[in-house]
């Protein structure tokens, strides 16, 4: 730790996983604009799925996503029903047969589904869209939930990458958080899936989590290092009570300190890295020859709503309540309404709540930003020139970025600007300078560190 990080560890900016920002979406953007966005979608073009299925078994303390607690079968018969009615109303805006390169399940936690049900929705994008060949499709899992009928249940469905949620081995850590599941349990989740043929495994941490110290999150890696992941996210908690309620059920002075969330993510950086693991990106860490590792070597990482990834699809369709997509045009996000998601499937209308349509403004600030929390520097005047936007206000921004130069967080030689290697932990505050959005004072953002 520095005293660097220290001193902006505690300022709160976006996770950049889009921009403009999830905050910034208005309803202009509806069904009709997204009708007339997917009719221009060529033929050709492979485009990403990302299906949404918000439902747990119970609720995790910490959890930011859009889901609902049901121990019932009903609800998720009824919920895979109405994505396969979308599935359908989607690609029937689209070419028959359009390519998709890449598809991702996320939640809430889609394993929950039951089997019949989750192949139902495997079954009809096998029966509307053109799988490609060498096509990740992978899913998120709660290790609680995955036994072996599970498992060949997500083989038969061709998954062929699980990212499972461990967060932390510590017992006094999962019980803070309500998600207590011990090693053996994630242990064999994980064998479960390798004897499918599933191996492209990633696992999940957690730093900032009450309880958490040095030591125990020095034990974390070492069992999670013992299941020998290909690829691990090293997150960190998010508190916003004010978004989501439940969060308030985590008293906030057994959280660590900016100091102590630093000093966990370094310890844990520095462990997984003597277990041969790269650092990718702002919070991944990847096998030397994991897909995720190569791409950031080569520079063809990209980052979107799941974070880091291989998925060089610039369409991303989200399916699902509350599920976010990507255009050329713009972003839009189905309705997080559960009753007016369903109400709009069922009139065959596209569900969409909002969204936002993107200028060359935007575009150039959102590569520029998405080159800096991937690669770590940009050439402005090459991005403003890309896009036939104005030089000029992009380089006003350099005054943003006075402070973060002079404290080494950042360097710049004309229009190239740089993270330095101190201050990759702080690459979300130097992105932030060129987000034109930001001082709007819409939303509110977790720390930066």
């Amino acid at each position: 730790m520095t005293d660097v990080t220290l001193k902006y560890a505690s300022r709160a900016v976006p996770r950049y996983t889009s921009y403009p920002t999830a905050p910034h979406f208005s309803s202009e953007v509806g069904k009709d604009v997204y009708a007339k966005w997917l009719s221009m979608i060529d033929s050709d073009t492979p485009i990403s799925l990302y299906l949404h299925v918000p439902f747990c078994q119970s609720m995790c303390h910490y959890c930011g996503c859009y889901t609902k607690i049901t121990q019932k079968e009903k609800p998720l018969q009824d919920y895979a029903d109405m994505l396969v009615k979308e599935v359908e109303l989607v690609a029937s805006k689209l070419p028959d047969g359009q390519p998709v390169s890449h598809i991702h399940w996320g939640g809430g936690t889609p394993s929950i589904l039951p089997r019949d049900a989750f192949l139902r929705v495997v079954n009809a994008v096998k029966t509307h869209f053109s799988l490609t060949s060498g096509m990740e499709h992978a899913i998120e899992l709660d290790p609680r939930t995955v036994n072996p009928h599970l498992a060949e249940t997500l083989a038969q469905a061709g998954i062929n990458r699980a990212s499972l949620g461990v967060q932390d081995f510590d017992l006094k850590v999962q019980e803070a958080v309500g998600r207590v599941q011990p090693y053996d349990i994630v242990k064999a989740a994980v064998e479960a899936l390798r004897a499918v043929g599933i191996r492209e495994i990633n696992l999940d941490l957690m730093y900032g989590l009450p309880y958490q110290s040095r030591k125990t999150i020095q034990e974390t890696v070492d069992l999670t290092a013992s299941l020998d992941p290909s690829r691990l996210a090293l997150f960190g908690y998010a508190h916003v009570p004010w978004m989501k309620k439940h969060q308030r059920l985590i008293p906030e002075d057994l959280l660590p300190n900016a100091a102590e969330r630093i000093a966990l993510f370094d310890d844990a950086s520095a462990a997984l890295a003597a277990y041969g693991y790269e650092k990718i990106g702002l919070d991944h860490f990847a096998k030397a020859d994991d897909p995720l590792a190569v791409a950031a070597h080569e520079g063809t990482m990209r980052r979107n709503f799941q974070g880091y990834t291989t998925d060089e699809a610039d369409i991303l369709i989200g399916l699902g309540a509350s599920s976010i997509g990507k255009l050329p045009q713009g972003y839009m996000q189905n309705s997080p309404d559960f009753a007016g998601w369903v109400r709009s499937v069922e009139a065959g209308e596209l569900p969409i709540a909002r969204g936002l349509e993107m200028d060359q403004d935007d575009r150039a600030r959102a590569t520029i930003i998405m080159s800096i929390m991937t690669a770590y520097e940009v050439n402005v005047a090459a991005v403003a020139e890309a896009f036939s936007v104005d030089l000029e206000p992009l380089r006003a921004c350099y005054d943003q970025l006075t402070e973060l130069l002079q404290d080494g967080v950042a360097e710049r030689d004309g229009d190239v600007v740089r993270v330095t290697h101190q201050g990759r932990p702080l690459v979300r505050l130097v992105a932030s300078v060129f987000d034109a959005y930001l001082q709007t004072g819409k939303g509110r953002h977790s720390v930066a560190v």
